[in-house]
């Protein structure tokens, strides 16, 4: 019986040991919530409700076999060969003849040269999708640009604070070459707490703006949730982004469902030379988080954009779809609505008012259309009372 309790106190003291390592190793990374001046300044918004941001249309999500089964993983989910990158460093020593020029690395991180300004999006040059260097979703493939090979940085834009737009090391690196930040309500106090001095912050709600160079930043709804320890604890804002230069215009959605505030940015701010539309990582089981390709060429319709090219796709695994599903899936619902996409390569820089073809780059493999698995939006959390798609899809 001695022995027995001696081995279960070596087992409770590795086990004590492990947890610490756990703490230490996440910590750095989780973020600090609102408290002070900024959670003041949460409570001012419309949008807070009690103690959290609440979304006017209330979010539908049926989980069945529990939030690990994001962990599995099916054939086709992830690359089983390299995918082809471009290192675009060389482009950024001449600014964009056209005045727009975007490039996307993967995911939701992306650099925008417009009219003079460069903004990057969403940063995310880390490892992994996750508090831990050890543990999490991976990336598929190296960042294809340095982060020290980026030109010049004025701002840098966030949507929300989930682990795969909100990466501590990038925005570290990013200040430390001389950034600025354009954030949600509640966002600066993570920023705050990684070193990043609040002079350098600007915090939006909807429908705020800020002037960055020669561009104005509009903070615009999205449906979505905020959290670095839960997915969903809702101390932050989340939000799309309308960037309005003196000559180009580019909408990001950032993450979103389906909701009813596209029509009006459309209004208010197209037509838009440019969407930045998210179109990946969706499940049936959480069809108000994410848009899905269909709804996602819908809200590129609703905002008056003249090109789309898809984002939130192509880096990691972050739900149960063929990786190549989400472009596959867009061009087919482009073509229903006569929509122009543009699916550049990771890494490589564009300019999309030039009209530029860019080929097929991902492999041909078995994927499921819209009409074998669809995404579409409840308008109220009510999963009976749905959005509805054209019926091209």
């Amino acid at each position: 019986m001695k022995r027995f309790f001696r081995y279960a106190g070596y087992v409770a003291a590795l086990f004590l040991v492990f947890l610490v390592f756990v703490a230490i190793s996440a910590w750095p990374n989780i973020g600090t919530l609102p408290k002070g001046e900024f959670l003041a300044r949460n409570e001012q918004s419309p949008e807070w409700h009690g103690s959290q941001f609440l979304n006017p249309q209330a979010m539908f999500s049926n989980l069945h076999g529990g939030i690990l089964q994001i962990f599995e993983s099916k054939p086709g989910e992830e690359p089983d060969q390299p995918i082809p990158t471009v290192d675009s460093s060389a482009t950024y020593k001449t600014p964009p003849a056209s005045g727009l020029r975007v490039t996307w690395f993967g995911h939701s991180s992306m650099l925008l040269e417009i009219d003079g300004t460069n903004i990057v999006v969403d940063p995310f040059w880390s490892e992994r999708t996750s508090p831990f260097g050890w543990l999490g979703p991976k990336r598929w493939y190296p960042p294809p640009v340095p982060i020290d090979h980026l030109p010049r940085v004025d701002v840098v834009i966030i949507s929300h604070d989930h682990y795969d737009h909100l990466d501590r090391a990038s925005v570290q690196a990013l200040y430390a070459r001389g950034a600025r930040f354009i954030v949600p309500l509640g966002i600066a106090s993570h920023l705050v707490g990684w070193g990043i001095p609040n002079d350098r912050i600007t915090q939006l709600d909807w429908w705020q703006e800020a002037k960055v160079g020669t561009v104005t930043v509009v903070s615009t709804p999205s449906r979505h949730a905020s959290g670095r320890l839960n997915p969903q604890s809702d101390q932050t804002l989340w939000t799309g982004y309308a960037l309005l230069g003196p000559r180009h215009r580019v909408f990001y959605s950032g993450d979103t469902g389906m909701n009813d505030s596209f029509s009006e940015v459309g209004d208010k701010y197209g037509p838009f030379d440019l969407s930045l539309i998210e179109a990946g990582q969706y499940d049936e089981q959480w069809p108000d988080w994410h848009l899905g390709p269909e709804q996602a060429v819908l809200v590129d319709q609703e905002v008056r954009a003249r090109t789309m090219i898809p984002v939130h796709w192509g880096l990691v695994k972050l739900a149960h779809h063929a990786w190549t599903e989400p472009p596959e899936r867009i061009l087919a619902a482009a073509k229903c609505v006569g929509a122009n996409v543009l699916i550049p390569r990771p890494g490589e820089a564009v300019e999309p008012t030039t009209h530029p073809v860019v080929p097929r780059w991902w492999p041909e493999q078995t994927w499921s259309t819209g009409a074998q698995t669809p995404i579409i939006a409840s308008k109220s959390g009510d999963p009976a009372h749905k959005y509805a798609l054209p019926a091209c899809h």
